[in-house]
């Protein structure tokens, strides 16, 4: 084959998922001549499975991405058709936001966002091979002969790389919805010596909405008062749609039970691991085989579709059997199914295999993002994709990598997971995996991460303005809010009817906000000076107020956490030769290379004795420098 030049770049990101979408965006908005390749122009930040964005941990990522500057969060406020608040019941530390989407609609939004920004080509083409000069990738080859250099190459394939579904007995080569999958490429990666995996995912069938019995199923509305994901929004509109809850129940678990040899994930044919937290609905009967029902969720697929998506029901049963078990349901005896359940498997990275920065420790200049690296979600995908970008061009203009610490961000939590302690399954981010999370809530979000994102270059100064203002707004009215007293007469009534105890004397309205059952909004008529507030502004503060003392010691954790983060390691370290050190330790330590203490503490097979054992060793050689016995 003929290959030819085609153009000169400086990044080039392999893949428009919505971690290849962040990175080309971020990459060009900082300033660098960028090449987004697809396989498909149909695939850029396409929703191959759930219609939404956010919900728990995941809408963290969402407020973050959006934070730093990336445009998730921009988005899905644009094409949302539903949007609700989740664990509200809860403290504020686990309140995530999700929204429902119009698919077609979020992928025309963000495929017009990228051809419109400055710095960035997209273009159709499947890349086969890349060109690596003296252990460094320098650019890719596509499958017609034409090729691309460049200084940095992110690779973001999602479940593209050597796809393979599974329905029932049939099995075919295929990317994700019908596209073509990417077969060279991952067989070329694996010549490179990258040590690959195989995993696996699916997603549910797609139904005709006329055909469902609403009458027979739950309503689930949308928050009264919608709740934007960005900080650049005050407000986006209202819900347009409903979703919809049911039941299985033990006439469908038979069905399935009795077709357990018609699955390929029980039939032997599916190689890769799915995700425990996300499991189809045949391994939910087998597994919880004393449940007598599992949850489901009917949620539109857009405003211009009839098609539904039938959420918690994915499947690699054959389609006679889908027909069976999903008719049992109540309200779906009338099914029409246009799209049948299906799972997919996939090639992906060893995420032990990357730097911090997201740069591969076998070929330079190479970053790495998304599903690619291990992970599950949208969300998950869309902020390795902006740090994999920014980091790109961080690199190329010779500056120390842009690293989130897990105290920062749930993207600090997502990225040092995966590289320090590895996934054997599809990684799905929780508000659990983060220690401090009652100081990486969703609603402080800018406040965190807004000026690194400024001083990193991908943060408007409209962004940072409005940050800025925001923060002094609510600074200012807290500092009020502590001056401001108030009278038994003017506040005990308000606090008899919310059920709080009333007050004996003037008492400071921040004390009074303090408690659980007490709103800024509903001392409002007490207080004529209050300055005008947005939701975003208002839910910071009062979680600020009110979480006072528990933010306190969470921020007492964090100081120890940084301690030992300081404690630095150099690469050039032989752990092999540092006695005390067991075996297991000496190897995992020697294959990671950790940063610091800190990293080297959450290395799987690194025992807190292992940890011990290299303080002291630090300490020895530290006098030793000083020449102190």
């Amino acid at each position: 084959m003929n290959k030819y030049l085609m153009g000169e770049y400086d990044i080039i990101v392999v893949g428009a998922g919505h971690a290849g979408c962040e990175a080309g965006l971020a990459a060009a908005r900082m300033g660098k001549k960028t090449l987004m390749l697809s396989i498909n122009l149909e695939a850029v930040a396409m929703m191959a499975c759930n219609p939404s964005i956010g919900g728990t941990g995941k809408g963290h990522l969402v407020r973050e991405i959006d934070a730093l500057g990336g445009q998730m969060g921009l988005n899905i406020d644009k094409t949302f058709i539903q949007s609700r608040m989740l664990n509200t019941a809860k403290g504020p530390a686990v309140h995530s936001l999700r929204a429902q989407a119009d698919k077609n609609q979020y992928h025309i939004e963000m495929k017009k966002t990228i051809e419109k920004v400055e710095n960035l080509d997209l273009k159709q083409g499947e890349v086969i091979d890349l060109i690596i000069e003296d252990g460094k990738a320098s650019g890719v080859i596509l499958k017609t002969g034409a090729y691309y250099t460049a200084k940095a190459v992110i690779l973001a394939t999602g479940t593209f790389l050597a796809g393979k579904v599974f329905i029932g007995e049939s099995v075919y080569k295929s990317g994700p919805d019908g596209l073509a999958p990417s077969t060279v490429l991952a067989q070329r990666l694996r010549e490179y010596g990258l040590p690959m995996r195989r995993f696996k995912t699916g997603t549910p069938a797609r139904a005709l909405a006329d055909s469902f019995d609403y009458d027979k199923m739950i309503p689930q509305e949308g928050d009264e008062v919608v709740v934007p994901f960005s900080f650049m929004n005050d407000e986006i509109g209202d819900n347009q749609i409903k979703c919809w809850l049911t039941y299985t129940n033990e006439e469908t678990h038979r069905i399935i039970r009795e077709n357990f040899h018609r699955s390929a994930l029980f039939g032997g044919q599916i190689e890769g691991v799915g995700p425990r937290y996300c499991p189809s609905i045949e391994d939910k009967v087998n597994r919880f085989a004393d449940k007598k029902r599992h949850q489901l969720f009917i949620e539109p697929e857009g405003l211009y579709t009839d098609e539904m998506y039938i959420q918690g029901m994915s499947s690699s049963l054959p389609e006679d059997v889908q027909e069976q078990f999903y008719k049992s349901i109540e309200g779906l005896e009338n099914l029409k199914i246009v799209r049948p359940a299906y799972a997919i498997e996939y090639d992906c990275i060893d995420p032990l295999n990357l730097k911090i920065s997201l740069e591969n420790k076998t070929i330079e200049n190479l970053f790495c993002a998304g599903q690619f690296n291990g992970s599950s979600g949208y969300e998950e995908a869309a902020a390795q994709g902006l740090i994999a970008g920014i980091n790109a061009v961080f690199k190329l203009n010779g500056k120390n990598p842009f690293v989130l610490d897990r105290s920062e961000a749930y993207i600090g939590v997502l990225i040092d997971d995966l590289i320090t302690k590895g996934t054997n399954e599809p990684y799905r981010i929780m508000t659990s995996r983060a220690e401090y999370r009652l100081v990486l809530r969703q609603d402080n979000a800018d406040l965190r991460l807004t000026e690194k994102g400024y001083e990193a270059g991908l943060v408007t100064e409209e962004r940072f303005a409005r940050y800025k203002a925001k923060k002094e707004i609510v600074e200012a009215e807290t500092e009020r809010l502590k001056k401001l007293i108030v009278k038994p007469e003017q506040i005990n009534e308000l606090l008899e009817n919310n059920g709080s105890t009333p007050i004996t004397g003037g008492t400071p309205l921040i004390e009074i906000l303090k408690r659980p059952e007490i709103t800024y909004d509903d001392t409002a008529f007490i207080d004529t000076e209050r300055p005008s507030l947005s939701h975003h502004q208002k839910t910071m503060m009062e979680v600020q107020i009110k979480y006072e003392g528990y933010i306190m010691k969470q921020q007492q954790q964090i100081e120890k956490f940084r301690r030992l983060e300081g404690r630095k390691l150099s690469p050039d370290i032989d752990y092999s030769q540092i006695e005390g050190l067991r075996i297991e330790a000496r190897q995992k330590l020697n294959d990671m290379k950790p940063l610091s203490i800190g990293q080297a503490s959450r290395i799987s097979g690194v025992s807190p004795s292992d940890i011990n054992v290299l303080m002291i060793w630090l300490e020895k050689n530290r006098r030793m420098r000083n020449g102190q016995s």
